[in-house]
């Protein structure tokens, strides 16, 4: 908030079009408005009042009141008191509506919400999935961290995913589409990029809209009203935390689907094929197909009509059943049947050699950037140079080495010429002032 106050908003979080004032306005004033709200939410949070907010923005040099300073010299400062007035009470409103954190035992609180409602929504699609498992990935970062505010490079999050990172990276401009994540910053070129989740979005975004065809790709949390009539969803994020970044889960293995099933009968045992349609929001040809690979493996075995996981498949070692009779030993085992095995080791490589290239080529560069010696500065001609004056007092030609008569240094440095032969007396040669006896004992 600080950074948002005296820089403004340079990532251009807050520029998504908001009609939180009502009627229609321009975008200069939603981003405006945006900011300002989230500046009085902050300022209450820290104790300020109305007078104190007021003044900051409108008489200090903050590039956040630019707004309100603009309104102040079209309309005047009632108009523009006003206008921050309202954003005032509507943000105080805001807080005092909003359960705060103030200890880490409410963040782990709000985080397992947070949890809850992610595992109760339904991932539709590839894409879906692969959103699910960014966001499981950050919510064990943020655990970790103990803050919604973290810090991942895209490398490390397509690693903890199990995907590439140019399907890491469009998964996550899918989430900041939808509001579920911001951006911090950009991180430097030793961090990675800092980012922050969002527990509440916007009620004006997309993932709140009633559709037929329930929340899309990336807006997730649309809540209950947005599904579809008979679908509950219900995961286990923390088993898929678990498994999700092994070779089994890879593109060409048992996918995302595969990890939906899998959390789906690890957070209930024993559902039909109709219910792990609901519970792991997959199609019905996709949850025949998954689930017979799963029971070839021998991780997942049927009694009647029921699926049950075996009681290891979480560590990937399955049970000999009647539909399988070599199961697997280990999920490495399990890639090797699927043909995925090295997946993730490749990618570690491939990620491991960029970041080698990056700091090779960072250490070229430093290299051309190094200062460069100062050139010595070039003395003026009328200057004396001090190497050019012998002992006593003659001045000595630097190329042939003989004296030069007549030219002599003064009192303030410089060069000076001096004659005592008139002007029109011819000038003496080289070769005179060898064979001139005079010269020739002063240079001896």
């Amino acid at each position: 908030m600080h950074k948002l106050l005296v820089h403004g908003d340079r990532h251009n979080t807050y520029m998504a079009g908001n009609l939180q004032r009502g009627g229609k306005n321009t975008a200069s004033s939603d981003h405006a408005w945006a900011i300002t709200r989230a500046l009085a939410a902050d300022a209450i949070r820290a104790g300020w009042d109305r007078a104190a907010f007021l003044q900051v923005l409108l008489d200090g040099p903050y590039k956040a009141g630019h707004h309100a300073r603009a309104l102040q010299h079209r309309r005047g400062y009632d108009c523009a008191a006003a206008w921050l007035t309202r954003a005032w009470d509507g943000a105080r409103l805001h807080v005092q509506t909003t359960d705060p954190i103030t200890s880490r035992q409410d963040f782990y609180a709000a985080l397992a919400e947070f949890r809850t409602r992610i595992e109760r929504t339904a991932w539709k699609g590839t894409a879906g999935k692969t959103d699910m498992r960014n966001l499981v990935a950050r919510m064990e970062i943020c655990s970790r961290a103990g803050s919604w505010d973290h810090a991942v490079s895209e490398r490390d999050l397509a690693e903890r995913m199990g995907c590439s990172r140019t399907t890491a990276h469009t998964s996550t401009q899918r989430l900041l589409k939808a509001k579920l994540l911001r951006q911090l910053d950009s991180g430097s070129p030793t961090e990675g990029g800092r980012w922050m989740l969002r527990p509440h979005p916007p009620r004006t975004t997309s993932q709140h809209w009633a559709t037929h065809k329930g929340p899309e790709a990336g807006g997730a949390l649309s809540g209950p009203i947005a599904r579809q009539r008979g679908e509950e969803a219900n995961i286990d994020t923390l088993a898929a935390a678990q498994v999700m970044h092994q070779d089994a889960f890879a593109h060409r293995g048992l996918g995302g689907s595969g990890l939906a099933l899998l959390a789906a009968l690890a957070e209930l045992d024993g559902q039909t094929i109709e219910e792990l349609q609901a519970t792991a929001t997959v199609s019905r040809p996709t949850a025949y197909r998954q689930i017979n690979t799963l029971r070839a493996l021998g991780l997942v075995a049927k009694v009647g009509e029921l699926y049950h996981l075996s009681p290891t498949a979480l560590e990937g070692m399955g049970a000999q059943t009647h539909e399988c009779t070599d199961p697997v030993t280990s999920w490495d085992d399990a890639a090797r049947r699927l043909g995925t095995r090295g997946v993730g080791a490749r990618r570690r490589q491939r990620h491991q050699a960029q970041r080698a290239h990056w700091l090779r080529v960072q250490a070229r560069l430093a290299e051309h950037r190094r200062t460069a010696r100062p050139a010595e500065p070039v003395p003026h001609p009328s200057v004396a140079q001090v190497h050019l004056v012998r002992p006593d007092g003659c001045v000595v030609d630097p190329t042939t080495g003989e004296v030069i008569d007549g030219l002599y240094v003064a009192a303030d440095g410089q060069w000076i010429w001096h004659q005592d032969e008139p002007f029109d007396t011819p000038v003496k040669t080289a070769a005179s002032v060898r064979d001139d006896p005079g010269v020739g004992q002063v240079a001896a």
